[in-house]
Parts: C-alpha cells; sequence; structure tokens
C-alpha cells in the first residue's frame, strides 16, 4: 500500500467517524426543532446556572443541536417568586428553584426545609439513592404535579451558612437576629425555633438590607455569600449543620408530556446522574469561594458549631416538624414519612452513621 493511498484511506476513515458521530446524535431524536427557556435561580457562573448550562448542552449535543435549552440567570426574567410562577404558566419551559422558593407553588416541597433531617457526609449520595430507589420522590413528582409542574431531580448545593455582624456559637446568640431566610413558612418556623426574627427577602435585596441595617444577618451556602458579596458586611460565617441547600430542576408538565418519550427520558437521566458529580462539583466551588473569600476579608471568621451545640438547635428543630403537616397541604404525612424513611434506608445501604 503506497502513501498517497494510505492518507487517502485516513481521509475516508476520519470522514466516516465524523457522519457516524454526528448521526449518533440525529438518531437520537428525529422529531422537530424544540426551543426552550430555562430561567435560573442563581447568577452566572453559581450552581444552578452552570449546571443549566451543563443541561442545555447535552441536549444540543444528544439531539444534534434539535433541542435547544436557552438559559436565563438570575435576574433576567424576574426575580425568585417571578420565574416559578413563570414555569407554572408555561411562559417559560424550566425553572431550576429550590424547595423553599417552589414552596408558594408546592407546598410540598418544604419538607425538604425542615432542619436536621440529612446526615452530615454524602449528602449527594444519599439524595441519588432516595431519587433512583426511595418512595419520597414519586410522592414529591405527584404534588408537583397537581400544581403543573414535573420535578426533574434533586441537587446537593452545599450546606446553608449562617451570616452575623456578632459571633454566634450558641442559642443565646441567636435570639433575637434579624435574619433574612428565603420565602417559605416552614424555614420561618424552622428560625423562629432557634429564637431568630427570620425575615423573608428578595435574593437581590438581601446584600442592601446587611448594609442598611434592615437585617442582622441571613441564611445562604457559601458560593452564594462569595459571589453576591455579602460577606463584605457580615463578620462571621457559622455553620449548624443543619440545612443542606438542595436545588430542584423543574418543567412545566403540559410541556414535558408532550415531548417524546426518549426526550422525556434523556432529561430525566442527565439530571439524575449529574447529581453525584455535581456534589464533587459544589464542594470544590465552595472551597474556593471560601478561600477567595478569606484573601478578600482576611478577618472574616468562619465557624462550625461542636457537637453538643449543635445537639441543642437539633432539639428545637424538631419541634418544628409536626407543624409541616398543617403547612405542607395534602399529602403531607406521607410526604415526611417516606422522606424520613427514605434518609434511613440509605444512610443504612451507604454505611453512613
Amino acid at each position: 500500500m503506497n502513501k498517497k493511498f494510505k492518507k487517502l484511506m485516513i481521509i475516508v476513515m476520519a470522514a466516516v467517524f465524523c457522519f457516524m458521530t454526528g448521526y449518533a446524535g440525529a438518531a437520537n431524536y428525529s422529531g422537530k426543532n424544540i426551543n426552550a427557556k430555562l430561567a435560573s435561580e442563581e447568577i452566572e457562573g453559581d450552581f444552578m446556572t452552570v449546571w443549566a448550562r451543563n443541561f442545555s448542552k447535552h441536549m444540543m449535543d444528544w439531539s444534534d443541536n434539535k433541542i435547544n435549552v436557552n438559559v436565563y440567570p438570575y435576574g433576567t426574567l424576574g426575580a425568585t417568586g417571578d420565574i416559578n410562577e413563570l414555569a407554572q404558566m408555561g411562559v417559560v419551559q424550566y425553572v431550576f428553584s429550590d424547595y423553599a422558593w417552589i414552596s408558594s407553588f408546592v407546598p410540598q416541597g418544604q419538607v425538604l426545609a425542615l432542619n436536621y433531617l440529612f446526615p452530615t457526609e454524602k449528602v449527594a449520595e444519599v439524595i441519588d439513592w432516595m431519587v433512583r430507589k426511595g418512595e419520597f420522590y414519586p410522592l414529591l413528582e405527584k404534588a408537583f404535579r397537581k400544581n403543573g409542574l414535573v420535578p426533574l431531580s434533586i441537587m446537593f448545593e452545599g450546606w446553608q451558612w449562617m451570616t452575623t455582624k456578632t459571633e454566634v456559637k450558641s442559642l443565646d446568640d441567636i435570639k433575637g437576629l434579624k435574619l433574612r431566610v428565603m420565602s417559605s413558612k416552614l424555614l420561618v418556623e424552622d428560625y423562629k425555633a432557634y429564637g431568630a426574627v427570620p425575615t423573608p427577602m428578595s435574593y437581590g435585596e438581601v446584600y442592601s438590607g446587611l448594609q442598611m441595617g434592615l437585617i442582622d444577618g441571613q441564611v445562604n451556602p457559601l458560593f452564594a455569600i462569595s459571589s453576591m458579596k455579602f460577606f463584605e458586611v457580615q463578620n462571621y460565617c457559622t455553620q449548624l449543620k443543619s440545612e443542606p441547600f438542595l436545588g430542584i430542576p423543574t418543567v412545566n408538565a403540559k410541556f414535558f408530556d408532550g415531548l417524546p418519550k426518549n426526550v422525556q427520558d434523556e432529561m430525566r437521566n442527565f439530571w439524575v446522574d449529574s447529581i453525584i458529580p455535581a456534589g464533587k462539583w459544589i464542594d470544590n466551588k465552595n472551597a474556593e469561594e471560601k478561600a477567595k473569600m478569606l484573601k478578600s476579608k482576611p478577618n472574616l471568621k468562619f465557624n462550625v458549631l461542636d457537637d453538643a451545640t449543635i445537639a441543642t438547635f437539633k432539639a428545637k428543630a424538631q419541634t418544628v416538624y409536626p407543624k409541616f403537616t398543617k403547612i405542607g397541604g395534602e399529602g403531607s404525612e406521607e410526604i415526611l414519612a417516606a422522606l424520613l424513611s427514605d434518609i434511613e434506608k440509605a444512610k443504612k445501604a451507604l454505611n453512613i452513621k
């Protein structure tokens, strides 16, 4: 075989490979082009928007550019409550929200706002087990569907941190503090149980609220505290280990049910298969953001409460559990029981104490 013939064969094989790989995407989906909007609760570069863009790219690649999900970061289509309503109405097809803000539309979702439910380790792995094998997630989807929405997964975005101007070392230190929390009746009850004065406030108003003294502190995951610059007007970041921040990628039910079955399956699979990788990603992201904050403000103090102190918070938190059955709406008792059972089964399966 001469050199010219070899070169020709290489070119032909490369062309065939490109054709086959391009065709593979087309073979996944042969329907009409789909253009959809996804409204994210977070700004560019933060968890929800990053993983929304990952989802968009995946569906474009999988469909050979026939399924296009346009991502809109926080503020481009309205405030946090607005975008959930837009998704319910079908004005946007997807919203990446959380267990608190979605509660105005699906009150049962607030069960995830109960404090001290999850173990302090392997949270993403526990959620992955629950979504794949548990009894809770199908009940959650049933509640969402009654309100015109479909959850595609539950995503761990790291633990919530409380930031304040004064140091918090005990329950006594939190009493009377005006803390901004997300808009959820159950979250308000959580922090009232600790003795705080919980104050729901729009995400975009938190910095000015802290700066002007309208609130004494706020609760958010580390990456948000960094990207939204809350740390600039706070002195302490305190970890209660009480509340993992959980995102729920959600789709309008009418739109979703109108998609071909294999498209629905691929969308679900992307989000469920992303639970553990996204959990690792956010751990790294939060470590990087913590380092950035300390570099920018070396006197910023980070504190994780000890086990004995956490036990006092946990005892107060558990007094709120019965309130969910009144706040959570239809089927709330069954949903809470299923969630508690799933967490214990997942811990056993994953050898978590």
